[in-house]
This record gives C-alpha cells, sequence and structure tokens, in this order.
C-alpha cells in the first residue's frame, strides 16, 4: 500500500541523496519521482523540436526511501490511517497523531 501522494512533500531517508527534502511530482508504482532528488545527466541530441545538450532529469526513487516531511517537527514522519465517523479514511501522523488530510 502506498502512503505517498502527488504533491506531498517528502523527506528522503536513504540513499545519495540523503536529508533532502522535495515535492513528488508523480507516482509510479512503488517508485516517485520527487522534484530536485535523484537527478540523473541525459545526453539530448539536437532536432527540430529542441536543443541538445546535457539535461539534468529527476529519476524514479523506491517510495521506501521517502518519507513525508512533517512542518512541525522538521523531519519525516511515518503515516498511518484512521477512520472517520463518517466512513471516511484519512492519512495521520503516527507520532502525533495528526490529520494530514482533509
Amino acid at each position: 500500500m502506498i502512503r505517498i501522494k502527488k504533491g506531498d512533500q517528502v523527506a528522503v531517508n536513504s540513499g545519495k541523496d540523503k536529508g533532502k527534502i522535495g515535492e513528488v511530482i508523480k507516482v509510479l508504482g512503488s517508485k516517485a519521482i520527487v522534484k530536485g532528488v535523484n537527478i540523473s545527466k541525459k545526453h539530448q541530441k539536437q532536432d527540430q523540436k529542441n536543443e541538445g545538450g546535457i539535461l539534468n532529469k529527476e529519476m524514479p526513487i523506491t517510495v521506501s526511501n521517502l518519507m513525508l516531511f512533517d512542518k512541525k517537527a522538521e523531519k519525516g514522519t511515518r503515516i498511518g490511517y484512521k477512520v472517520l465517523n463518517d466512513n471516511k479514511k484519512v492519512r495521520i501522523n503516527i507520532k502525533s497523531g495528526d490529520q494530514i488530510d482533509e
């Protein structure tokens, strides 16, 4: 079960980008593309549509290496689920119990 969604602020907890914080651009199954994280160089040949050169591109990172970033605690936090009285399932912060989704 993937607990990370598009638009979430996440912190990287392992790998070469450990400690970096970024926004999730896209979720691809068990991987996610995060803005400014896991950047690689792509050599692009020039054509009529675009200019050639070396481009920086964000590559997918495994969701298990990401944690939702808590602005109050200023660090990554684990995510759990809670069912409200109106049978709506929402994500919560495990440590503080605060509701993440509205």
